[in-house]
Parts: structure tokens; sequence; C-alpha cells
């Protein structure tokens, strides 16, 4: 097949969860035969060359757009005052992009078009007015709405609270009017089916989720972990991230630290802001961007998630599990993925459990090596990014169908 993949970002490097996303179904794709173009916003905050992807092979190609995509002030108010879509759409909206993916369509024939996420959904309308007769799929890494919603619930300033909860109201707005246009949704985990299907989309909305590309992760058998020392590994320009590495470090870790002095947490993600960056606490250590992320798991014992707002699925736990990561995750972070507490993953919700967890780790009686392991064979079961490449050309096959029978 000959796939439009039309992205926010340029996927790649492979450092993040929605870029590993993006970037393992093209490279997936391209090993099972495929030809990919990869229609991206180049960002200010992800800028790369054209020639990024060259690596996967001559049937990938990456076409970019310049789109300053940059938080404004102004813009931010303009919007609020002027605009009827929300502003974290608004931002992708680019006439250039949209005159690109114009000609593209027009010069050549797609047999499906794949957009992934909310952001850039927007483009549905100049596929289904450019080439009605393509079926167009969207990749739904998150129900955007639920997040923003959650994120307001967790506030504490009034002011601030008040303007996130506008945004969930225009995002789910925006998202009732623009998701069920779609051929066929993928989910990225169940629950976000459910929410999809309760939004009006149309059937099929089928579960697709992130996979895992074992061969970039190629454990070095060399190393080993630091003993004691927990790590926290996510992107650090990402609101859920910050709140619930911030409600960690406030409630959570000033016991630990009063009850085991000895333990270490090393904290690592890009775009930290610089409070946070800047924070002393005894016994935590700000790394900030980090090259290898498979390296820094593996020189570290315990992983934490402690995720308090966000939707779709935490590609880092899916690796973490595929590293034999004994992974502490709040019920939201472990929220869509194959995983049992205390079978291949803790789940902690209370800043209570969260320290009685670590403390049986600290004291020795948290088997964290046998969960480690148990995750490691729940991810490279279930979460091969073969088997989840297979998944989507499956619902490709299914929406070409009509058209073919046509």
């Amino acid at each position: 097949m000959n796939i439009l993949q039309i992205c926010p970002r340029v996927p790649f490097p492979p450092t993040d969860g929605g870029a590993i996303a993006m970037y393992d179904v093209a490279a997936g794709l391209t090993r099972a035969g495929h030809h990919v173009t990869v229609l991206a916003a180049n960002t200010p905050k992800h800028h790369q060359p054209d020639n990024v992807l060259e690596h996967l092979g001559p049937n990938v190609r990456l076409v970019t757009v310049d789109v300053d995509t940059r938080l404004s002030p102004f813009a931010a108010l303009r919007n609020l005052l002027f605009s009827r879509n929300p502003y974290n759409v608004e931002r992708f909206i680019s006439p250039d992009l949209e005159a690109r993916l114009t000609q593209l369509l027009r010069q050549e024939q797609f047999d499906v078009v794949q957009i992934e996420g909310t952001f850039v959904s927007w483009y549905v309308e100049a596929v289904r007015r450019e080439a009605p007769q393509v079926p167009v799929v969207l990749r739904a890494h998150n129900v955007e709405h639920e997040i923003w919603h959650q994120l307001a619930a967790n506030e504490r300033s009034t002011l601030k609270a008040g303007y996130l909860r506008h945004l969930a109201r225009r995002l789910r707005r925006f998202e009732q009017n623009y998701l069920p246009r779609f051929s066929a949704i993928a989910s990225i985990t169940e629950p976000d089916r459910n929410r999809l299907l309760q939004l009006g989309c149309p059937e099929p909305v089928v579960f697709v989720p992130a996979g895992v590309n074992l061969l970039r992760l190629n454990p070095d058998a060399s190393i080993q972990p630091a003993a004691k020392t927990l790590f926290f590994l996510g992107s650090l320009d990402w609101m859920p991230n910050q709140e619930g590495l911030v409600w960690f470090l406030e409630q959570v870790w000033p016991e630990v630290q009063r009850r085991y002095p000895a333990l270490q947490l090393h904290v690592a993600g890009k775009n930290a802001p610089e409070p946070l960056m800047r924070m002393q606490l005894p016994g935590v250590h700000m790394r900030g961007f980090v090259e290898s992320a498979p390296r820094f798991m593996q020189e570290h014992e315990l992983m934490i998630v402690p995720l308090l707002s966000g939707g779709g699925m935490r590609v880092k736990i899916i690796e973490g599990m595929a590293m034999g990561k004994c992974i502490l995750s709040t019920g939201l972070g472990a929220e869509g993925i194959a995983c049992r507490h205390e079978h291949d993953i803790v789940v902690c919700d209370t800043p209570q459990q969260w320290i009685e967890a670590i403390g049986q780790y600290a004291e020795g009686s948290l088997d964290y090596q046998r969960i480690g392991a148990e995750a490691c064979r729940t991810a490279t079961t279930i979460y091969d990014n073969d088997r989840v490449v297979q998944r989507f050309v499956e619902l490709y096959q299914r929406v070409l169908a009509p058209a073919t029978l046509a």
C-alpha cells in the first residue's frame, strides 16, 4: 500500500512517547513492504532536517513544512476572544501545510491517509475535499479534552483552572465535531475506545496499542543498575508529566527520604522548566535530557510513573516493561496497559501507598526482579511493534474493502 501519514511534528528522534508511536508505525509499515510518505509540521521545538528518516530506506519519504507552534500569550488571548477552535489545535493550523497536503493528494494516489492525533485532525477536511475516495484513519493518541479536564480539576490556581476548563470545553466540542468524520479510528487504549464511542464516533473504532521496537532498546548486558535507585523518565514539557512529578516530590519523596535516606531518585526528561531543574531536594538528581533512554533505564532499579492526568498509553511504561523494569505507577498511568498489580507492575495512588511500596523496595520485601521479568514477558508478548503494525494493516484493509467492492 501507499500510505500518507500526517504528523504534528517530525517523528524523530524517537525519544518521547508521541514520537516513538509515530516513528515505529512508519518504520514497521516499511519493514512490512509498504510505502510511507510522512507529512510533518516542522515545529521550532522539534525542528529536524528533511533527511532524518533516510535510514529507514527508500520506502519512507519525509515531507516537512515549517509551522510556528510556539506558545504566545497574545495569540492565546486573540484565540480566546475571536476563535471557536481550541488554542491547542489552532497552533497547528497552517495554510502552508494545507497547501502541501493538497499538492500531494493531487499529484499522487494514496491508498490510505493516517492522521496522528487530535491536533492535526483538522486536516481531514482537506483530504475529504481533494481525495474523497481515500479512507482517512485517525490514530487517537489521547482523547485530548479528557486530559485538560483532569488538569483543570487538579489545578490549585483558580484563574489557571478556569482557563484549563475553557480549553477542555473547546477541545470537547472540536473532538465531537471532527473525530466522527474519519473512516476509522485506531484508539491507543480500550478505555479511550469507549470514550470515543461515547463522543459519537462511528465504527470502526478499534483498539490498536502502541508498540515497542525491541531492536531499538538493545539492552547492554554489561550495565548493572545501581542499588537503591529509583528513576523518572518522561518529557518534562508535557504538563501531566510536570504535574505528576511535582506531586511526587512534594507529597511522597520527603517522607520516603526521612525513612530511607539511602534511596536516590534520578529524574530525566527533555525541556524541563527551570523551576523544576533548580529544585534542591535530598537524594534527588535532576539529569535533564539523556542521550540514551534505554541506558538510563538500565542504570537504575525502580521506575516511577506518578501520573495524575492524561490519556492514551504511556509508551515509556511499555519500554520500561520491555527492559525488565519493575514499575510503580498510578492507576491512571497504567490505564490501558495489559498489566496486573503485583504481577508485572505495582499500582499506587495515594501518597501512603507510594511510601509503603517504596518502603518494601528499600527493605528488600518487594520482589522487584520477578515483577520486572514478568513485565518483560508481557511487553514482548503483547506490544511487539511488528504485531501492532499488522493490526494497522488489517484496519486499512477493512476500510479499503467497501471502496474495492464499489
